[in-house]
């Protein structure tokens, strides 16, 4: 990766360190600041709940995270709470600088304003790097695992003297899909750790309380149930949980990453991703982390690996590709998918609607808690999205709104590209579809489930099953000829019940399997 490794988070002259710092509520982390003393300004902006439908959980979450950053700060920080960011300005905008935010809309709003913005900060390298990476690729396609090895150059993560990978492979996502044990959860499978959960203070409780009077007597609604606030909004919370995990659950991260128990909801995961999303820790110091762990003999080589690529490879790949591919990368529809989400889907199946389990239990995941880990919103309710031809766009917003570590930046490629296939293969080769096999390889769900993975017809008959072939039979003409999907297609090419199949499909309609 080309540039200087540190290009991006210098600091800035003297001029720059003395302006007052504008920080948006996912920069708070001490690498937002050119100095520990920098004055700051902190907008609690009351609008952006206001236009759209968020998560309970999520609205907690930000303002927590955003009012702690305040009191930490204490007189060095002016904090507005305020109906919209304007209102919170100074009159005078010129003593303002700004990191680069991480969104189109919020990047048009600073070029309106007399406010110094500064590049981005808070990723593993910065757009010019990603740029120049592209650039030099010559016109190939971007290939996340190509980035993701630069940037472990760039930064010497789990590499030898040479400069060759540790253990003599880059990439053990081979060793890292173990379906789940024969336990119900992984504590009594493997004496696993129960996760490091903060513990709420008296600014949660006023951000609660606020939150009850918005929705009393501001008509603001949330979407979700609320509850024990379950991740860090503070440095501090940040530090704990990432040491927490290091120590004690990432050697059972890798192989059950891709597994789903039923009553493990957490599993061996990080939960990092909000403090990460929140600007709370660095990418790099958490791979620097994790990378000791497995020196000091606390992760497994594979483990340590796995996650080192999902923070420092996955995640800032999806980062880059959302500005490489421009603002109207989130319109792609390249499968013309058009279907309205269902309110039961829409609403997080509040009155238990669902009868398929896989998808019963991952809406109930994000409805109680606003997550889930990233196979059931890939292969359940990704999956379940794409099959039934949803609306990229209705989409994109409702994981947004409804999970408690979604970014407009995170969203937009992972539902896009990945999830939906939306971009006609600019980020994936082939759509993430799948049937029930899958989902009863890697989880324990359909054992207990009124549907028969194996069967496509019937009442009786999966709905991921039958749904997967009236999804290949819609885009036949479009995946026909990818070789990743020969063997799919050769296989319904021999059901003598597809007909009957595609009939029962269209019946299912909207209605909730």
């Amino acid at each position: 990766m080309g540039g200087d490794k540190n290009a991006g988070q210098k600091r800035s002259s003297s001029k720059q360190a003395e302006a007052r710092r504008w920080l948006f509520a996912d920069q708070l982390g001490p690498h937002y600041l050119d100095s520990p003393d920098q004055p700051v300004l902190l907008i609690e902006s009351q609008q952006v709940f206001r236009r759209r439908r968020f998560h309970r959980r999520k609205a907690h979450l930000v303002l927590s995270a955003l009012r702690h950053r305040a009191a930490e700060l204490g007189d060095q920080a002016t904090f507005q709470q305020t109906r919209t960011y304007r209102e919170g300005l100074p009159p005078d905008t010129s003593g303002l600088s700004v990191c680069a935010p991480t969104t189109y809309a919020a990047r048009r709003l600073i070029g309106s304003l007399d406010v110094e913005m500064l590049p981005s900060r808070g990723y593993a390298v910065d757009e010019a790097q990603f740029a120049d990476w592209a650039e030099r690729r010559g016109g190939r396609k971007l290939l996340m695992e190509d980035f993701y090895r630069d940037v472990r150059k760039h930064h010497r993560l789990l590499l030898e003297g040479d400069g060759e990978p540790v253990g003599g492979r880059w990439n053990y996502d081979q060793d890292n899909r173990e379906p789940p044990p024969k336990a119900p959860t992984l504590a009594q499978a493997r004496g696993l750790d129960a996760p490091w959960w903060p513990e709420e203070d008296e600014i949660d409780e006023q951000v609660r309380a606020d939150l009850d009077r918005w929705e009393r007597d501001e008509g603001i609604q949330f979407l979700g149930e609320d509850g024990p606030r379950r991740f860090a909004v503070t440095r501090d919370e940040a530090l704990k949980a990432l040491e927490s995990f290091v120590t004690t659950r990432l050697h059972d991260f890798g192989p059950y990453e891709d597994a789903i128990l039923t009553d493990d909801r957490w599993m061996a995961h990080s939960l990092l991703s909000v403090p990460l999303n929140l600007g709370l820790l660095h990418p790099v110091e958490v791979a620097q982390r994790a990378e000791r762990a497995y020196h000091e003999g606390d992760a497994g080589l594979a483990s340590t690996e796995g996650f080192v690529r999902q923070v420092v490879g996955w995640r800032d790949y999806v980062w880059h590709v959302y500005w490489h591919f421009g603002d109207d990368y989130r319109r792609r529809n390249h499968l013309k998918a058009r279907r309205k989400l269902p309110k039961w889907f829409a609403e997080l199946d509040p009155d238990g609607e669902v009868g398929a389990k896989c998808l019963s239990s991952a809406l109930a995941s994000v409805r109680e808690d606003g997550w889930a880990h990233h196979i059931p919103r890939l292969m359940v309710l990704g999956n379940w999205a794409l099959q039934q031809g949803y609306d990229p766009v209705a989409v994109t917003d409702w994981f947004h709104r409804a999970f408690v570590d979604g970014y407009d930046w995170v969203m937009v490629p992972n539902v896009v590209g990945m999830a939906l296939h939306a971009d006609g293969g600019a980020m994936m080769t082939k759509p993430y579809a799948a049937g029930g096999a899958y989902i009863n390889r890697m989880s324990d769900h359909c054992g207990g489930c009124r549907y028969n993975p194996k069967k496509r017809l019937g009442p009786d008959a999966c709905p991921f099953t039958a749904g997967y072939w009236a999804f290949l039979d819609r885009n036949r003409e479009e995946f026909a000829n990818n070789h990743r999907m020969s063997r799919s297609y050769a296989g319904m090419g021999r059901l003598n019940d597809l007909e009957a199949v595609l009939e029962q499909e269209r019946h299912r309609g909207a209605s909730a399997p």
